[in-house]
């Protein structure tokens, strides 16, 4: 792995990663700890965030943990106040909740996506952008999904969540031309992780596990977590756009490969 592009002389990089309590979010702080950076863990659950920071204390690595919630404003404005510096910007926390189609969806359950995909990312990338800049090297990764390129049915609500989070990227990148900050968007395909497809099963473990039937190997957060941290460990002039990354068994959002 390259040297740190983020590293001052003699100061330890510190990354922000929200949704660290599990998945991919866990996943991303671990390597990234790994890389050599100061990860701050955030989440709502408190003590899957603090039993993380120990296991990487204890491996020698520095982590932080922040129990937060990004769709709260103002608490997202109290932690970034908190940070002496921050170096780079993960914008991990994010989740679908439901399968239903559009003629029938709750609007609560759109309304909840839409809070935490893509409001929660313009609260912490506002209150953090000015230490982004300021660390004269910043980076703001936003991990999406396939399902912000594309659509599908029964995904409505969750596709148009995360097209949200596509455009803030987009966007971002254009409005921050010029300046010391990378805007990177990661867009992973089908993941196997212990908790996504539950919860946007409502606890139905069956429903869950029909998603990835038959697919010798979807991805794994540790395989998106090793993306994030290839793309952020770029030398600085590298920015890497859009990365879309997928199982070998999935062509597309509605093309899979199942072995019988």
């Amino acid at each position: 792995m390259n040297a740190l592009p983020h590293t001052p002389a003699g100061e330890t990089p510190i990354a922000v990663v929200t949704g660290a309590s599990s998945g991919i979010g866990a996943a991303t702080a671990r390597q990234l700890a790994a890389a050599g950076y100061r990860v701050i863990l955030t989440a709502r659950r408190k003590d899957r965030i603090e039993a993380l920071a120990a296991e990487l204390t204890e491996a020698g690595h520095e982590a932080v943990p922040y129990a937060l919630d990004v769709t709260d404003r103002a608490a997202v404005a109290t932690f970034a106040a908190s940070l002496d510096r921050c170096d780079v910007l993960v914008n991990n926390a994010g989740g679908a909740l439901g399968t239903e189609p559009v003629s029938s969806a709750d609007p609560a359950d759109w309304r909840a996506m839409f809070e935490v995909n893509v409001i929660g990312v313009l609260h912490a990338t506002q209150a953090l952008l000015p230490a982004l800049t300021a660390s004269g090297d910043g980076t703001v990764v936003v991990l999406s999904s396939t399902a912000g390129l594309a659509t599908y049915e029964g995904g409505g609500g969750y596709v148009a969540a995360k097209h949200g989070a596509h455009v803030i990227a987009e966007t971002l990148r254009l409005e921050l031309s010029g300046q010391p900050v990378r805007v990177i968007e990661i867009a992973p395909g089908m993941v196997k992780t212990a908790e996504f497809a539950v919860t946007r099963f409502r606890g139905d473990e069956e429903k869950a596990a029909s998603v990835y039937a038959g697919v010798a190997e979807p991805l794994t957060a540790d395989d998106v977590a090793d993306t994030i941290t290839w793309a952020i460990t770029r030398p600085s002039h590298v920015n890497v756009d859009l990365l879309v990354v997928r199982p070998r068994a999935q062509a597309s959002n509605y093309k899979v490969h199942r072995e019988s």
